[in-house]
């Protein structure tokens, strides 16, 4: 199974094709491809390529998924005998995304998303019966 290992948002993600991920919010519309340039590693299941710092020409592509944000945390200051408290809530906001693509040097693709389709079951007719009244 390849892989691959990309930097963004100041993190590294280890990322394969079809994985859903939480990032820090891009600058994108939803339904958007992105394209992640900054590759450290990429690995197929022949070889395995190190980037010093990254791997040049490679490359991961990504569709955007949603824009949404995290729970609430509660920050909260206390100064101890001064009667003084301070409370606030933040919650940060992050971009969910779906790998699609993983290409290695010269663009080789070395991992690619699975297109699944949704079977939707057929609704059964109902057999009506009527009854027949006599006159």
């Amino acid at each position: 199974m390849s892989f691959a290992i990309i930097e963004t948002g100041g993190k590294q993600y280890k990322v394969s094709a079809s994985k859903i991920l939480e990032i820090e919010k891009l600058n994108a519309k939803v339904g958007e491809t992105i394209r992640f340039d900054n590759v450290l590693l990429v690995n197929n299941d022949k070889s395995t390529e190190v980037g010093n710092p990254k791997v040049e020409g490679a490359a991961v592509e990504a569709k955007l998924l949603d824009n949404v944000k995290d729970r609430t945390i509660l920050v909260f200051h206390k100064r101890r005998r001064k009667h003084s408290r301070k409370k606030n809530g933040h919650r940060q906001r992050h971009s969910k995304i779906q790998i699609t693509k993983i290409l290695a040097k010269g663009g080789k693709v070395i991992g690619e998303a699975v297109k699944v389709e949704k079977k939707r079951p057929v609704k059964e007719e109902k057999k009506v019966i009527k009854k027949e009244t006599k006159k």
